[in-house]
């Protein structure tokens, strides 16, 4: 039996299901750079899991483990590259990656150029080396190169004044197949510092996803506030990513601390009751 070319799903096709459904798709990232994490978001009921190679200590080996540590679940893994550099981009569709997501995208221009970089020629610029790569299974995927391109879900991301004024052409950019709008680098852009929830800030992601929808373009948003996410819902947006795996540890770790903490009494004394 010929091998498939993938075991991973599109998120294109995920987000197709979850808009048959009614519903927005819901995602969160896996940043520590840890399979056994990306697992458990994996088994968790999320629709999407982003693995994180733009911040925090995910390089290459770790990006591979949680590939294939998710590939068993029926999530999307969606890989964000630290930038548009064809290859990076290339060494990561090589270990298997059927989503990429490229960010700081401020132009149709640089769009363009991301489409380029995950399609093989004369469609674009990526490096051939399928016989060395996973996402072949080292040449054992027949007519791997031929239907490479098709196999590819490329994700842009708008961060910037910038690329909320070019929003319309960007997610209207060929090959161009979903948007994520992160808010946190486009309030610093705007003058907003750490203030997501600034009324400017707002004001543009709704902007963006109005542009993306008229475009026929998914957009999603980060939106790790709860109230910020029904928000962005309520706008029109086709997923969310509403945590990461380093914020649920360290908030559901502070909480637990926090709750014991508050039943211990501040008179505890030794269990020989102080005599030694």
């Amino acid at each position: 039996m010929p091998l498939r070319l993938t075991t991973d799903r599109s998120l294109s096709a995920v987000l197709a299901d979850t808009a048959a459904e009614g519903r927005a798709a819901v995602g969160a990232w896996s940043s520590m750079g840890s399979p056994v994490a990306a697992e458990i978001l994996a088994g968790s009921g999320l629709d999407v899991v982003l693995v994180d190679g733009e911040h925090g200590p995910n390089d290459l080996t770790t990006v591979l483990a949680q590939l294939q540590a998710t590939a068993a679940y029926p999530v999307a893994t969606l890989v964000r590259v630290p930038s548009g550099d064809p290859v990076g981009l290339k060494r990561v569709l090589d270990l298997g990656a059927t989503n990429v997501l490229v960010p700081m995208v401020d132009s149709a221009a640089e769009a363009d150029a991301a489409v380029r970089a995950v399609r093989y020629p004369p469609a674009g610029i990526r490096g051939v080396g399928s016989a060395l790569a996973r996402s072949s299974r080292w040449n054992g995927v027949p007519g791997y190169l031929a239907g490479a391109d098709e196999g590819i879900t490329l994700v842009v991301q708008l961060e910037t004044r910038a690329a909320i004024d070019d929003a319309a052409a960007i997610a209207g950019t060929d090959g161009v197949d979903a948007v994520l709008i992160g808010p946190a680098d486009l309030a610093a852009s705007l003058g907003h510092l750490g203030q997501q929830d600034h009324p400017e800030v707002v004001d543009a992601v709704v902007t963006a996803l109005a542009a993306c929808r008229e475009a026929g373009t998914p957009a999603g948003v980060n939106a790790f506030d709860p109230a910020m996410a029904d928000r962005y819902l309520d706008a029109g947006a086709s997923y969310v990513v509403v945590g990461a795996d380093v914020t649920l540890i360290a908030r559901g770790a502070g909480e637990l601390a926090a709750r014991v903490a508050s039943r211990t009494p501040t008179t505890a004394q030794p269990k020989d009751g102080g005599h030694r």
